[in-house]
């Protein structure tokens, strides 16, 4: 139950899709902040998230177009009409008598006119790094591997500036992502708000692992920009004494590179249910996630809640919540030696592995549920909202 209060703040999230859209505004509803959710999940789908009483407006039919070309990819991909499209249902829907419009990236530049016109503050939620600068990195690495990258459409990349120049905040969920940011000269306008992760539902394994080789886990898309490539030659000489697990969909294009690399210890999972990736952290030893761009992936919380210790990278947001040798250890992206070497020192110390996978379990218990995440929002709109 939502708690009614005429002086709170009036919020809209607006998502074109779910992300973490949904955690957002359930954690509003229930403290009476939320005035609706916009989505493009259907109701019947988004209840199946979303507590009862959330108020909420769909548009279903750009859901369907986007999954049906996930399914029969026929023709261009869709994801800039579908932003274009759901930018214009925003800006009918998402404004009105509230105070703050929480848009998502590249889907809300539509309703920022109106909404200020109104007096509504906006924030555009961006998961990742800058749009130009997550483009670069990753036409640069797919060029490294020779595939064909057919990169983010330069319309789109000039929506989400427009976006971030007409928004009045931009909330990032790690230092690295505002940092690509400040870069540009947008660093004024940053929140920097990490992401949370369901305490009660992943949780540390009741008795040791009973695995006759250490088990590393990669969660994620299975492709370039996670750094899977680096990821297997880093295991390459490991594969006698540990194994290693990918659980996420293969990129598309990206069974040539798998193709050419040694796959000895290595299993292919594909996707996975959240109630199966919860049992399947708890049966791992390692968390290994070395992207190359990231946001804050909430892969590396569920890790670190289930008692993993981690190996990342800056890039992926590791900084923001590791200390180097405590919870797991950082490693530059792009780099297989820096992995071969980390991952072979966790592989063979079990007592290290016990060692971090309390600090682990300690340290997402030390502001990083998504209570935690919810009450900073909730601050920084307030300090927002409080703005001329």
């Amino acid at each position: 139950m939502s708690e009614q209060n005429p002086d709170r703040l009036k919020i809209v999230v607006s998502v074109h899709g779910r992300w973490h859209g949904f955690d957002l505004a359930d954690g509003l509803h229930q403290r009476g902040y939320l005035a609706r959710l916009i989505t493009t999940y259907p109701a019947s789908a988004a209840a199946k998230f979303l507590p009862l009483g959330v108020p909420i407006v769909t548009a279903p039919w750009l859901e369907l177009r986007r999954r049906f070309y996930d399914k029969f990819p026929i023709g261009s991909k869709p994801d800039l009409a579908i932003a274009k499209a759901f930018g214009n249902f925003a800006s009918r829907h998402a404004v009105g008598k509230v105070d703050v419009l929480v848009g998502w990236s590249s889907a809300t530049l539509e309703a920022i006119p109106l909404a200020h016109e109104l007096g509504v503050k906006v924030v555009i939620e961006r998961g990742s790094s800058h749009i130009a600068h997550q483009t670069e990195i990753l036409t640069a690495a797919y060029q490294e591997f020779g595939l064909d990258f057919a990169g983010t459409h330069p319309e789109m990349i000039a929506r989400e500036e427009q976006e971030y120049a007409a928004a009045d905040a931009i909330a990032v969920p790690t230092q690295f992502a505002a940092a690509t940011f400040a870069a540009r000269g947008l660093g004024e306008k940053l929140i920097v708000n990490p992401y949370g992760v369901d305490l009660t539902r992943f949780l540390p394994p009741g008795e040791p692992g009973r695995n006759t080789k250490p088990r590393i886990l990669f969660v994620g898309s299975v492709g370039l920009r996670k750094g899977v490539p680096w990821l297997l030659q880093a295991f390459e000489g490991l594969s006698d004494v540990a194994e290693l697990h990918l659980i996420g969909p293969v990129e598309k294009g990206f069974e040539k590179v798998l193709a050419q690399q040694n796959l000895a210890g290595v299993t292919l999972r594909g996707a996975l249910s959240s109630d199966q990736l919860a049992a399947e952290l708890q049966s791992a030893d390692i968390f290994c996630l070395p992207s190359l761009e990231e946001g804050f992936p909430l892969s590396m919380l569920q890790a670190m809640a289930s008692g993993l210790p981690v190996i990342s990278t800056e890039a992926a947001g590791a900084n923001d919540i590791i200390e180097q040798g405590i919870e797991g250890i950082i490693v530059p992206s792009n780099d297989a030696a820096a992995l071969t070497e980390v991952l072979g020192q966790l592989v063979n110390n079990a007592d290290l592995r016990r060692q971090m996978s309390i600090a682990a379990r300690q340290r997402v218990e030390q502001g990083f549920s998504w209570d935690d995440y919810i009450e900073r929002a909730i601050t920084a709109y307030h300090a927002l909202a409080a703005t001329t």
